[in-house]
């Protein structure tokens, strides 16, 4: 990957984690990386479901939607991979292992440096890989 590919994803990355912060939710590990796949972002939502919920966020950047958003390149090869990092992730932190997750994804589009941003909740469930 080229350095400008890396700082661009890296930028993109660190707006939608900003983003969903000041939504509440709370940073637990950032570009977790393992054989089988990486998750982009893990965040702890305190308002979902009572005691809380893992979250494990795809970031997906198009600088234009003329061939689809960033979720539609969220295919089963790429949930199948994010659902085999988030097993990885969770037999390495037991403490999230009892807990409820959810998958979601955040597209960006546009300008790099100030991309618009939307999130999508639930975007996909384990048994959808």
């Amino acid at each position: 990957m080229s350095d400008e590919r890396r700082r661009r994803g890296d930028a993109i990355e660190a707006a939608a984690r900003e983003h969903l912060r000041r939504a509440g939710l709370a940073v637990v590990a950032t570009n977790a990386s393992y054989r089988l796949g990486e998750l982009d972002l893990v965040m702890h939502d305190p308002a979902a479901r009572g005691g809380g919920t893992l979250v494990f966020v795809e970031v997906r950047y198009r600088r234009s939607n003329a061939y689809g958003g960033g979720a539609a390149s969220v295919d089963r090869g790429k949930r199948r991979r994010i659902l085999r990092a988030a097993q990885s992730f969770l037999a390495g932190h037991p403490e999230y292992a009892r807990g409820a997750c959810r998958f979601d994804v955040v597209e960006a589009s546009g300008a790099a440096d100030a991309p618009t941003l939307h999130w999508i909740r639930d975007a996909f469930r384990a048994d959808d890989c």
